[in-house]
């Protein structure tokens, strides 16, 4: 299921965030919390779901979890690899682990941060606020 959250002030025309968790209590935090923001979003329950908008045009910062059933955050990432879905996003993986698996070391440049649930949300709009920055200016080529 896709919820989108509705776009608010002088935000984008579309949602610049994807938010990519399978456990409903942190899709409606995070929905709540960026609404309250003014942040505009995709929140989606699954992998699948991510690579749709993905291969539809969605280019932002995705805050995806490491952990879901089916294809996970690392098997996803993969996949937007081998389907050239990585340039133009920025991922941030949410994770209930302190240190990430070593084994995914070739993975780990297309990650700019590991958010650590449960999260502050201070914190954690901070750092999407920086990340969308830097989207910007990646984006503009500067």
């Amino acid at each position: 299921m896709i919820e989108a959250v509705p776009l608010k002030g002088s935000d984008s025309h579309f949602p610049r965030v994807m938010v990519v968790d399978d456990e409903e209590c942190i899709r409606e935090t995070m929905h709540e919390l960026l609404d309250s923001e003014g942040i505009s979003a995709l929140i989606v329950a699954e992998a699948g779901d991510c690579l749709r908008l993905l291969r539809e045009g969605f280019r932002g910062l995705i805050l995806m979890d490491v952990m879901m059933p089916g294809k996970d955050g690392w098997e996803t990432i993969r996949e937007m690899k081998k389907e050239g879905l990585i340039q133009g996003n920025i991922i941030s993986m949410l994770t209930a682990m302190d240190v990430p698996d070593e084994r995914l070391e070739g993975l780990k440049e297309n990650v700019i941060d590991y958010i650590i649930k449960p999260f502050e949300p201070s914190e954690l709009i901070a750092s999407i606020r920086m990340y969308l920055k830097l989207l910007d200016r990646i984006q503009s080529g500067a």
